[in-house]
């Protein structure tokens, strides 16, 4: 079956590099923009301007807005190191513990080795400082984030891809790749971009429609809760196509082990916000008489 696998494009994981050059006698060497930077930089530029845009749309918050652009350009800062610092330590800390007897290894990010879930905690520490340190409701800017979410995933799954990384189990589907960095030569599934797909485009128009059709951002913690319980959903499908890259916990994979408390915790919040529905909200849905 392989003869009848995809072979991987020739893509690089750079979007651009120089070559090594000299300066004043001193040999300097290459730079490069990884596919995988990018990813991150315009999954964080691309989600601060739609929540911006959030602020100035009072109608989906049920009248008045909760939170404004300064609010947005704050919170900016703190996700970013959110995303990065609680990425990186998730990854080790979740998945290659191992890599603390070298603590420089932990910081040669650029080696590649990021974990969702850290990053989601570190997202959630920013949540917190934020509305906190600014006097905002924690919970709309929570749902704030949770409406861009998705779309840090759609791009971060498209740069594992073409970074030939987190693959899928072997498979003889008829659309299975050969990735060169397979040691087996395999024909896998490409469950980057199935996950693309379910953890990034879907779960973010899902949350679309529960917006504008449903109107959930008028109840605090409801989008939140949706995306945090989708994204565990969707990564357990997901996960049935992946090779696991650790060691199994409890018979499950660590993306498998790790979602299930999220599906719970999300499942709980979204609740919590039917329950905490805006007066508003009732009288329109009691019926006219």
């Amino acid at each position: 079956m392989i003869d009848l696998a995809i072979p991987f494009p020739p893509l690089s994981p750079f979007v651009f590099q120089t070559p090594a050059f000299e300066l004043f006698g001193l040999s300097i060497g290459s730079f490069g923009l990884r596919w995988y930077a990018l990813a991150y930089v315009t999954g964080l530029i691309l989600g601060w301007r739609i929540m911006v845009q959030m602020t100035r749309k009072p109608a989906l918050w049920g009248g008045v807005s909760p939170l404004n652009e300064e609010d947005i350009d704050d919170f900016l800062f703190y996700a970013t190191l959110g995303v990065l610092l609680g990425g990186r330590l998730g990854y080790v800390l979740f998945y290659r513990p191992e890599m603390l007897a070298d603590p420089m290894s932990v910081l040669r990010i650029w080696e590649g080795g990021m974990s969702f879930h850290g990053g989601f905690l570190g997202v959630c520490l920013a949540v917190i400082g934020t509305a906190l340190g600014r006097k905002k409701p924690l919970l709309s800017l929570a749902d704030a984030v949770a409406v861009v979410a998705p779309l840090g995933q759609l791009f971060g799954r498209l740069a594992n891809f073409i970074n030939q990384e987190l693959y899928g189990r072997a498979t003889d589907v008829p659309w299975a790749f050969v990735f060169s960095t397979d040691p087996d030569g395999l024909p896998r599934h490409p469950s980057q971009l199935y996950q693309a797909l379910l953890e990034g485009l879907l779960l973010f128009v899902i949350i679309q429609i529960a917006i504008h059709r449903f109107g959930i951002l008028k109840r605090p913690g409801q989008a939140a809760g949706l995306f945090v319980a989708g994204y565990g959903v969707m990564r357990l499908v997901g996960e049935q196509f992946r090779e696991p890259d650790a060691g199994l916990l409890l018979g499950l994979t660590r993306g498998e082990f790790y979602s299930l408390p999220m599906i719970l915790f999300g499942i709980v919040l979204f609740a919590w916000g039917s329950r905490r529905a805006k007066p508003a909200d009732d009288q329109a849905a009691a019926p006219k008489g």
